[in-house]
């Protein structure tokens, strides 16, 4: 461990978890159990740790001594690591073609297989089904939100049953999310609402690009308003009009945080302090209070320091440039097309103002959006919580780590919800953090 500490612990790798195994690159999983805990056969809680990145395949790998992995051995704790199958998994043929086996929903089904799994064993092993935690970060912190919101809802369960998973639960005991990249369908919008404000400077877009922009931003309102959401804090109904300033709260708490912990905020980002006379003029910022932020100046700032996507930010198949994100292999075919899975860029690249996506497409981006799942009574959602989005990080917009937390707080569900001060896209940061919180439901 970076402390020094040596942590000895049993493995049992390669373990596949379903017996119709497609891909065998990656349809297994590694189970690793602390030396202790084996000695004792004590029921402890399991990680699972997913390393899904852009929404490809992650092969099942060894822990990690400087991630959560790592740290929930040293504390005591199993660790799964499954494999998944992912957009740019592909196997070929006998006759020579290829064929690629991780199109949506396939990563996400494979994940639940490993639960699924784990629960089928749970007497024979050291760890506690019942007390799975899921963990992942960017398109993993949305399977993990997936997991943590879907469990045992029977629309997967013919597909699971196809594939060979185990006859059991896939429901878990809490999702741990780094900056989740979900709610796909509505992310360009979400994207162009909030950072639309940048366009005329730092962003630099072209005219086309510009109305493009414009036509997301002005679509979103209806979507958001749609959701239902309220502020935890007072019950107030989440508009447009007042979003920005329950958005503010959030920043106003990550930069009140950095300043408690000494960090040095420029005066220039937008945000405004309140700073109590010191003797001898000295400043410091532990004494600072963060009283308000200007949010359009944040965001040039935030744009500053990692140039933003173009739009649309996630569906780009055939739209302006031709480009093709990851999300749009995901929604592709077992023949490694591509595919647009949002009405206004299909309807753009159409030219076609009343074109529809195909149903199997549309479903399979319903199967992979956890606001479409979050209180519906025919699944099992996780009661507990843990969500974070860096104040820096523009890979989506601050609105989808959000707004799931928020229809999850409004439900009565544990959650523990930040945007980390000065943090890009990343996970598995202030550990310390996270595993005060995991003692604290254990």
């Amino acid at each position: 461990m970076p402390d020094g500490k040596t942590v000895s612990y049993h493995a049992y790798e390669h373990i596949y978890y379903v017996t119709n195994v497609e891909d065998s690159t990656y349809q297994y999983l590694n189970f690793y159990v602390p030396e202790a805990v084996c000695q004792t056969d004590s029921h402890v809680p399991i990680l699972l740790r997913t390393y899904v990145g852009g929404y490809m395949a992650a092969r099942a790998v060894e822990p990690d001594a400087t991630d959560a992995t790592g740290r929930a051995l040293s504390e005591g704790y199993a660790v799964c690591i499954p494999g998944s199958r992912g957009s740019n998994a592909v196997v070929t043929l006998p006759g020579g073609e290829k064929h690629f086996t991780g199109r949506a929903p396939a990563g996400l089904l494979d994940l639940k297989a490993a639960v699924r799994y784990l629960h089928y064993n749970d007497a024979l092993m050291p760890g506690d089904a019942e007390r799975i935690v899921t963990d992942g970060t960017s398109a993993g912190g949305a399977m993990s939100s997936l997991l943590g919101a879907t469990g045992n809802h029977p629309l997967y369960a013919p597909l699971l049953q196809q594939m060979g998973a185990a006859d059991a639960r896939d429901d878990v005991f809490a999702a741990v999310c780094y900056c989740p990249i979900t709610d796909l369908e509505h992310a360009d919008m979400a994207y162009e609402w909030l950072y639309g404000c940048t366009n005329g400077g730092v962003r630099g877009l072209d005219a086309a690009q510009m109305e493009v922009s414009a036509q997301l931003a002005a679509a979103y309102p209806a979507y958001l308003e749609s959701l239902g959401l309220r502020n935890p804090a007072d019950g107030t109904l989440l508009t447009a009009a007042n979003y920005p300033d329950y958005l503010k709260h959030y920043l106003k708490l990550s930069a009140q945080r950095a300043c408690n912990e000494g960090c040095d905020i420029p005066r220039d980002i937008g945000i405004c302090f309140y700073q109590p006379e010191e003797k001898g003029g000295r400043r410091r910022p532990q004494s600072e209070v963060v009283t308000d932020i200007d949010l359009e100046k944040y965001l040039n700032y935030v744009v500053t320091t990692h140039p933003l996507k173009s739009p649309p930010a996630f569906d780009q198949a055939g739209v302006l440039d031709g480009r093709a994100t990851p999300e749009n292999s995901l929604f592709g075919d077992a023949r490694g097309s591509v595919a647009h899975f949002t009405l206004y860029s299909l309807r753009r690249a159409t030219a076609n103002p009343t074109a529809t996506l195909p149903a199997e497409v549309e479903e399979r981006v319903r199967l992979l959006n956890p606001m479409n799942f979050i209180g519906d009574t025919s699944c099992r959602t996780a009661p507990h919580w843990y969500i974070r989005h860096g104040a820096r990080d523009r890979d989506t917009a601050f609105q989808i780590s959000v707004n799931l937390a928020t229809r999850l707080m409004n439900l009565g569900y544990d959650v523990d919800f930040a945007l980390p001060w000065n943090r890009p896209h990343s996970g598995d940061y202030h550990l310390d953090d996270l595993f005060r919180w995991l003692q604290s439901i254990r």
